[in-house]
Formats: structure tokens, sequence, C-alpha cells
């Protein structure tokens, strides 16, 4: 977590409201493999990081709510009262979502004012916008003693992010964000949403992250297009999601579906399996299987499901030249953000000085290079 930022934070919610705000830290997330699983009841395995949102919050007797984006210099205006989605993009309905589904459970809350800003890497697929999420309802349950659970906050934050933001995300973000413990990944399972924790030991190697620092603008259009090819196959499949089928079941609707549709869905199924490939290849320490199960769940991501972009797929193939990277891919929903490398200790800065020029002198857009520590899920800062 960035003190500076703290201090920043609550300065800026000091000099605004003249009062001690309750201070909220909300991680950013990675995931390490078992990409566009999740919203098919499947199988993930991210990280909290230690890059997040920090926001202030207290209550006010002002008949309006303040909310205040600190690092776009932007505030919102509302009464608790009368709680609607605002008409353009912004990130105001992140907020305003989540305010909505707490009344949609009978909870009272008033109005109250925030501020709040963050350190993970824009457009970089950390989902910042669960962060944002998980530290608003997270905040509000303290102050006005909501007596939410963990679990029933990143369902409002999921919520939140389907009836007001329009984004039909599954439950990783959110509950990586919410629950990662330090030091560990989550295998999460999506259908219970119970997860078994994995403490991390990379021994010799350690996760970079590469920020292509592009978006490409299909990206929410071609999320929701993909998860309803998932919900119509399983349909025809007379099950509840793809979790449940296997490579066999999928033959059997072959003939009914676009090869392009059936390509998709084979890939959830084998993604889903990678994912559990790659549990018991850090159980048993196998460096090198967990790599390859990136590099596979890459090329899935790249020819089957058809998220990746050109920039992404260059870093990734610089990642194969490289001997001391074991396993590279994109992660996130796609179209951009980054990728996941994991990559030898004593090879980061050779690689780094290498990838970077490279990438300039291809795409005229120089890319950012950074290094995460695995961190708590949101908590109050004390």
């Amino acid at each position: 977590m960035n003190t500076t930022l703290v201090n920043q934070i609550k300065q800026e919610f000091l000099d605004k409201f003249n009062e001690e705000p309750l201070m909220v830290f909300s991680p950013g997330r990675i995931n390490i493999i078992g990409e566009h699983t999740d919203y098919n009841d499947g199988f993930v395995f991210p990280a909290a990081v230690n890059k997040g949102i920090i926001a202030a919050i207290n209550k006010t007797q002002n008949s309006t709510s303040s909310v205040s984006a600190s690092d776009f210099k932007d505030t919102i205006s509302f009464s608790i009262d009368s709680i609607a989605p605002m008409v353009k993009e912004s990130w105001g309905n992140y907020v305003l979502g989540v305010i909505a589904e707490i009344q949609k459970l009978g909870k009272t809350i008033e109005n109250f004012n925030m501020v709040f800003g963050g350190d993970i890497p824009s457009g970089s697929g950390m989902s910042s916008s669960a962060a944002l999420e998980n530290s608003v309802v997270f905040g509000l349950n303290e102050l006005f003693n909501l007596g939410l659970s963990k679990t029933e906050m990143i369902f409002i934050s999921q919520k939140a992010e389907h009836n007001y933001v329009g984004v039909n995300c599954g439950i990783m973000d959110q509950y990586a964000s919410m629950f990662g413990i330090k030091n560990h990944a989550l295998l999460l399972d999506c259908r219970s949403i119970e997860a078994k924790p994995f403490e991390i030991n990379f021994e010799n190697y350690e996760l970079m992250l590469i920020n292509t620092n592009v978006k490409h603008s299909l990206s929410d259009s071609a999320y929701n297009d993909r998860r309803s090819v998932c919900e119509s196959i399983s349909k025809m499949l007379n099950i509840k999601a793809l979790r449940d089928a296997n490579e066999a079941d999928l033959e059997k609707v072959k003939n009914k579906v676009t090869d392009e549709d059936y390509q998709k869905a084979l890939f959830v199924i084998q993604e889903n399996e990678r994912a559990e490939q790659a549990s018991a290849a850090m159980q048993n320490g196998d460096l090198e299987m967990l790599g390859k199960l990136i590099y596979g769940s890459h090329h899935g991501l790249q020819y089957q499901y058809k998220v990746s972009c050109d920039e992404l797929d260059f870093l990734v193939e610089s990642a194969k030249k490289n001997n001391n990277i074991l396993g590279a891919r994109m992660m996130g929903g796609g179209f951009g953000g980054c990728t996941i490398n994991l990559i030898a200790k004593n090879a980061v800065e050779d690689f780094k000085t290498s990838v970077a020029p490279a990438y300039k002198k291809a795409f005229d857009k120089d890319c950012s290079i950074y290094t995460v520590e695995l961190s708590d899920g949101t908590y109050l800062i004390k």
C-alpha cells in the first residue's frame, strides 16, 4: 500500500470537509491463470496486489452527498434518496450502483462525503473498478453499521457493475480484491464462491507485469458478446454453465453452432482445466508446468476466444524467445491491458532493457513494466 497516497487522500478530505475520515484500502488484482472462466461458474487463480484504491469517507449532515475522484479532479453530488445512473459513462456509476444495490437490500444509509484515489495503472486490467466498488461498500458498511458480510459486499459490487455500468462481469475481481491474503493466490471456485489459498513460493522467479498502455474500444461489447455465446451453448447442452461441460459434451452441439462460437466454448472448458492443473503444479513446485499452462492460456485467448491484440501478442512472443521466462499471457478482459510474466529474478533488468525499446519501435508507444507484491484484501487503514 502506498502510504504517500494514503496521506494525500486523507489531507484532501481534511481540506475539503474539515473532519477526520474513515480510511479504506481496497486492492487491485492480478490473475495468474483462468481467464473468462469466472462467469462460466469455473475456476480462476487471482491474487490481490499492493496497488489499489484508497478512500476517505465520513457521514455528513448535508442534504447531499459529495464524492471526489482525486485522480480525475472530478466531483459528483447527489442525494441518497434519489439514486439513478448517470447518463454519460462515468466513474460515478460505480459509486451510485453500490449505493443502489445496498438500498435494494433494505439497508438504510445517509448522505456521506468521500474522496478517493488510486495507484492501479490505468487500463492495466488489474480491476480498479472492483477495487473502487469494494472500497465504497466496505466504507459504507463500517460507517452505517450495515452488518454486511464480505460475501454480501462482493455481490453488491458485482451487481453495481451489471446494473449501473452495463458490464456483465463475473465475481473474480470483487472476490480477489475483498478476500486477498498476503503472499497467497486464491484458487476460486466461482460457483461455490469458495477459495483455497496457495502460498506463493516462486523461488528464484517472480511475477512481472507489462502494461501495453492500450485499451481498444471493443472491450466491453466483446465481453458481453462472449458471455452470451457461453450462456447460449450452455442452454443447448442443458447445463447451468460451461463449467459442467467437457470436450466430448461440446462435440454433441458442434454442428449447431458456428466454428467461432464452438472455439470460444472450447477455450472456456480447456482454460478451466488449466486453472485446476496450475494449482497442482504450484503445490508440486513445478514452475515449468505452470509456465506451460500460462503460455497455453494465452494461445487460447489469442486464437480461440479472440480477445487479444497485436500489442499483447508481441509481448508474449518476446517472452517466448527468452529462456528466463517460463510463461507469459495476456491478463484481464482483453484488447489491451497487461501481460503477466513468470520470469527469473536475475533476468528482469535485461528483459526490461530489451523489450521496452522493441515495443516502442513496433507500436510507437511506450510499455510500462512493474513488479507487484501480493496483498491482503480490502481493509480499514488504522
